[in-house]
């Protein structure tokens, strides 16, 4: 098993920027990403790394705004969001999967609970 606790959501002014967190507990895996979904909406990838770091994908939406970090000593995944836009809302969630980098959700193993993002224009 694995759990995945997400925390840093809030209410932010465009432009301006968020820090989100993943914290991952419990065995090893090797692909972790950040998913979004706003109401209405299917829920969509936003980025993701390999745990060794040597893969780093990004939306198009996100590319050039948002970073993915790892810090190893907390096993936390970083989401740094900046310039964030209204269409940016969201319920962000981590999902972690022990197989190889893909940007399908369902193929991920493990979600946390999700932390909501909402961004005012």
């Amino acid at each position: 098993q694995v759990q995945l606790v997400e925390s840093g959501g809030g209410l932010v002014q465009a432009g301006g920027s968020l820090r989100l967190s993943c914290a991952a507990s419990g065995r090893t895996f090797n692909t972790i990403a950040w998913f979004r979904q706003a109401p209405g909406k299917e829920r969509e990838f936003v980025a993701g790394d390999t745990w060794s770091g040597r893969l780093t994908d990004y939306a198009d939406s996100v590319k050039g705004r948002f970073i993915i970090s790892r810090d190893n000593a907390k096993n936390t995944m970083i989401l740094q969001m900046n310039s964030v836009k209204p269409e940016d809302t969201a319920l962000y969630s981590c999902a972690s999967r022990t197989g190889s980098f893909t940007r399908t959700s369902s193929l991920y193993e493990y979600w946390g609970q999700g932390t909501q993002v909402t961004v005012s224009s």
